[in-house]
């Protein structure tokens, strides 16, 4: 829906101080459109590089009235508060852009195309989260497809699965790889404008619904990097299952963020050793060889909180840890991890 010569107002308020800004701060390293402007009232004035390590020149402004001057033609709301719906004084934010002619990129579970009436010629109201039609019970087919398939799974929710396949994405892409990038979230979708709202599919046909874009997105690729959701570890994920079945992913890579002993919030859920949650991944996936031996290739580790130094540390120690190749995929060069999967695919095929 998002296209190219759109200008960009991302809502943004309280985002930068919490895990509910991820949309608009991964739209804001990914996005594709021109960004003219952030809302967000606690930071208005400062500049970008105070609050994220992006030096990039956006305006904050307080609230929409004054992000009109920057001449916006979309609002990209960017954060997904507790319970999926904005303030009051947030949506009026939303509704005075409609009034204003923004369209509107909506990645809440509250859908807003119904709540206005009559647009204006060109505005639209794009509701992420919008389950596909004609959706049927995976069948495992995707392991018939010649392409290779890395999921990213994590230890956590919001640990970076989506910057993971991204990066590799834009890597491959940077070699010649015929490889595309496959959104499964709000942020992932509003970056790649197409995809699947997975945690907006009813769970007996999430599996189906991930089986289905991997079948549509095969042809004419070589490598698919499929954005990975929740985690096989935290009590209250649903989606890491559906897109381990749906993809029949050939391969896995990890992601965790570097020194996080427990779930975010649930101090009482321990994360296991790395090199345990690295068997439990491979399970589940190859379920006990039904679907031939699937491996994690590698490991993104997160070390965005990490000064240079430490960070390299910490790399050091889960390769050593696990045996398995190990980089920050944002922060560093993605592309030794890149040549991993490749070089382990050439062996696949030979053998």
């Amino acid at each position: 829906m998002l296209k190219k010569e759109d200008r960009v107002a991302i809502l943004l308020h309280q985002g930068f101080s919490s895990h509910h800004g991820k949309t608009g701060i991964s739209y804001l390293r990914y996005g594709h459109s021109e960004i003219v402007a952030i809302l967000d009232r606690e930071n208005a004035g400062k500049s970008l590089s105070q609050l994220i390590d992006l030096n990039r020149n956006i305006p904050i402004a307080a609230n929409i009235t004054e992000a009109l001057k920057y001449q916006p033609t979309v609002l990209l709301i960017g954060i997904a508060p507790s319970g999926g719906a904005l303030t009051d004084a947030w949506q009026l934010e939303v509704e005075a852009a409609v009034k204003a002619g923004l369209s509107v990129v909506n990645g809440l579970h509250t859908p807003l195309a119904d709540k206005f009436g009559q647009l204006k010629d060109g505005q639209w109201i794009w509701d992420i989260r919008a389950e596909p039609k004609d959706l049927k019970i995976a069948s495992a087919k995707a392991r018939s497809l010649s392409c290779q398939r890395i999921l990213t799974v994590g230890t956590d929710m919001g640990v970076g699965k989506m910057s993971a396949a991204i990066e590799l994405h834009r890597a491959a892409v940077k070699k010649g790889i015929k490889s595309k990038f496959l959104a499964t979230g709000q942020g992932g979708l509003a970056i790649a404008t197409e995809g699947i709202a997975l945690d907006a599919v009813r769970v007996d046909f999430a599996a189906g619904a991930v089986e289905k874009m991997v079948l549509d997105s095969a042809k004419d690729n070589e490598l698919l990097l499929i954005e990975g959701q929740g985690s096989l570890v935290h009590p209250g994920s649903t989606a890491t299952l559906p897109l381990i079945r749906g993809s029949q992913p050939t391969g896995l890579i990890l992601v965790h963020r570097a020194g996080q002993k427990h779930i975010a919030d649930l101090p009482e859920v321990k994360i296991p050793p790395l090199s345990e949650v690295v068997k439990l991944y491979e399970t589940v996936a190859s379920v006990g060889g039904t679907f031939g031996e699937i491996k994690v290739k590698a490991i993104a580790l997160n070390t965005f909180h990490l000064d240079l130094e430490t960070a390299k540390q910490a790399i050091a120690q889960v390769k050593n840890e696990t045996g398995l190749p190990c980089s920050d995929l944002v922060r560093f060069n993605p592309e030794e991890i890149l040549n991993v999967l490749l070089y382990e695919r050439e062996d696949e095929l030979l053998n």
